[in-house]
C-alpha cells in the first residue's frame, strides 16, 4: 500500500512538473526571438559599417587588431555572430514545431543565459490545453513508473516469499 501511495505521489509530481513544459517552452521561445532580433541588429550594423569601409565581415574583423581592446572586441563580435547563427537555427526549428514536438527537442533549449532568464520569470500555467494535459499524463506515468521501479528494487530484499 505504501509503495502504491509513493508511486502515486511520484506520478502526481511528474505530472505537475512536466505539464508546465508547454508554457515554459513558449516563454523561452519568446525570449529566444527577442535575443535573435537583438543579435541580428548588431550583426546588420556591423556588416553595414564594414561595407561602408569596403570590407567584408571577415576583413573587418581581421582589421580589429593592434591593441588589447580591439582584440577583445574582435572576440566579442565573433561570439555574437556565432550566437546569432546558433540561436536563429534554434528559433527556426522551434517555431516550426508545436508543443508536443518541443518536448522531444530539449537540446534546442540549450542557451544557458536564455534558460536562466526564462526560469527566473517563469509563471506556471494550469494544464488546461491539450498539450498541457498530454504532458501532465506523460509526467504522471513517468513519475509513477519511476518511483515504483526504484521502490520495488529497494524493497525487494525485504519482501517475504509466499509459499507455493
Amino acid at each position: 500500500m505504501v509503495l502504491r501511495m509513493l508511486a502515486l505521489a511520484g506520478g502526481v509530481a511528474g505530472a505537475a512538473g512536466l505539464s508546465q513544459f508547454p508554457e515554459f517552452s513558449q516563454q523561452y521561445l519568446q525570449r529566444l526571438a527577442g535575443q535573435v532580433d537583438a543579435l541580428s541588429e548588431v550583426t546588420a550594423e556591423f556588416d553595414a559599417s564594414a561595407a561602408k569601409a569596403g570590407l567584408s565581415r571577415e576583413e573587418a574583423l581581421a582589421s580589429m587588431s593592434g591593441t588589447a581592446f580591439l582584440g577583445y572586441r574582435q572576440d566579442d563580435m565573433r561570439r555574437a555572430f556565432a550566437r546569432q547563427e546558433s540561436l536563429t537555427s534554434d528559433l527556426t526549428l522551434l517555431r516550426a514545431t508545436g508543443p508536443f514536438e518541443r518536448v522531444l527537442l530539449p537540446h534546442r533549449f540549450a542557451d544557458r543565459e536564455l534558460l536562466e532568464a526564462t526560469w527566473t520569470d517563469f509563471q506556471p500555467a494550469m494544464p488546461v490545453t491539450t498539450a498541457g494535459l498530454a504532458t501532465a499524463g506523460a509526467g504522471f506515468l513517468g513519475g509513477w513508473l519511476g518511483i515504483g521501479a526504484v521502490l520495488s528494487l529497494v524493497l525487494a530484499p525485504f519482501r517475504r516469499r509466499r509459499p507455493t
